[in-house]
């Protein structure tokens, strides 16, 4: 019933139903969603809080709908349970943090594909992995398919593994907007390994690399130009970069592809003082090339802990989401307020007609905020 229809069967006898008790529950729908809602936000924090920390799949897939939801009731009680995952995780001084590893590369580079046949590696090697899947959602219904599960079959019925797809709805970065506080109770539930795989749009992958770890950057041979595809912007922010598909006709130019994005990367900057972007290639049709990937990643982790940039950027991370909590809290109040909206309807429209510019406009749409609170 919570999903608006009724059940085709009972625990005595399977029952096949017509289709009038299911049109007749279309009405309900609304009042269905309402009683979920309800069920979600009287979730006990601090219940779930424990039963996340103990490592329960069904807790974080709960847990992450609750801080995901934009419900004023489950915001609240996403708040606090944030808090007491976190508070519980740091008291559990003998676990080590997990990795977190963003996953990005152009449309049908393998990115699914890699995620399968390197977690199931993983998981075989007794790894605890989380993959936090963002699909692209549509500009003109806001809707997504979330099909990440389906790709990826094997790893989704592992027991070792999680799998989370969510949709961007709109937000930059090939992320989504809880990204980070679900890598935060992915790490308190004992996974050892983190994986977020972007929507994969290109240019706008730095949200990701702000929230990680460590970047990873797919890339397919056989399409010209290597470096055509993958402009600049995102190779800076590449620490281990990975062709997929070597294997068959496409093997040759695997390794081309790779000798390539080696020479490109030696005329980057690097971003830390102890690691230079590295290479690797992968087959996941032969599943080869995994183990050289999993070296190069721990590789990178050993490199950044042993000088401490690893711990300063997760302080620096989150400082940085701290503020774009407050920006988007700020946002939401002024056009959420009631003696505002009339204000700023009217210098919207003056904006758009030329008559204003949008720095001015903005800077009085603040000033009236600050006023309607200093009262």
């Amino acid at each position: 019933e919570y999903m608006g229809t009724t059940r085709l069967c009972n625990s005595s006898s399977p029952k096949t139903l017509n289709a009038q008790p299911l049109l007749s529950n279309v009405h309900k729908r609304p009042m269905i969603r309402a009683l979920g809602a309800r069920r979600l936000a009287s979730s006990l924090p601090a219940e779930l809080a424990e039963r996340i920390v103990a490592g329960e799949r069904a807790a974080l897939a709960k847990g992450i709908t609750l801080i995901e939801s934009t419900h004023p009731k489950h915001e609240e009680a996403g708040r606090e349970l944030l808090s007491r995952v976190l508070a519980l995780h740091k008291a559990q001084t003998e676990r080590k943090p997990s990795l977190r590893i963003g996953i990005s590369g152009a449309p049908g580079v393998g990115k699914s594909t890699f995620i399968e046949g390197f977690g199931s590696w993983l998981a075989e090697r007794d790894e605890r992995l989380a993959v936090l899947a963002v699909d692209p959602s549509s500009a003109r219904t806001g809707g997504s398919i979330l099909g990440d599960r389906t790709r990826m079959t094997e790893l989704s019925r592992n027991p070792k593994a999680f799998i989370r797809s969510t949709p961007s709805r709109g937000i930059l970065g090939g992320v989504a907007r809880n990204t980070s506080e679900a890598m935060a109770l992915c790490e308190a539930a004992g996974f050892s390994v983190v994986l977020v795989e972007t929507v994969g749009v290109g240019q706008s992958e730095y949200a990701v690399s702000d929230m990680v770890d460590m970047f990873m950057l797919l890339a397919s041979p056989g399409g010209g130009d290597e470096l055509q595809g993958i402009k600049r912007g995102v190779m800076e922010l590449a620490d281990l970069v990975v062709v997929t598909k070597a294997d068959g006709a496409l093997a040759r130019a695997a390794n081309i592809a790779k000798a390539e994005y080696v020479s490109a990367l030696q005329l980057m900057r690097p971003k830390y003082e102890t690691w230079r972007p590295a290479t690797a290639l992968v087959s996941s049709l032969e599943r080869r090339g995994y183990d050289t990937v999993w070296a190069k990643i721990n590789e990178f982790f050993g490199a950044l802990r042993a000088t401490g940039e690893l711990d300063e950027k997760r302080r620096s991370q989150l400082r940085s989401r701290m503020w774009t909590i407050v920006q988007e809290a700020l946002i939401q109040r002024v056009t959420s307020h009631p003696d505002l909206a009339a204000f700023v309807r009217e210098h919207e429209a003056k904006v758009i007609a030329g008559e204003l510019a949008p720095s001015a406009a903005a800077l009085r749409i603040v000033e009236r905020f600050q006023a309607a609170h200093s009262r």
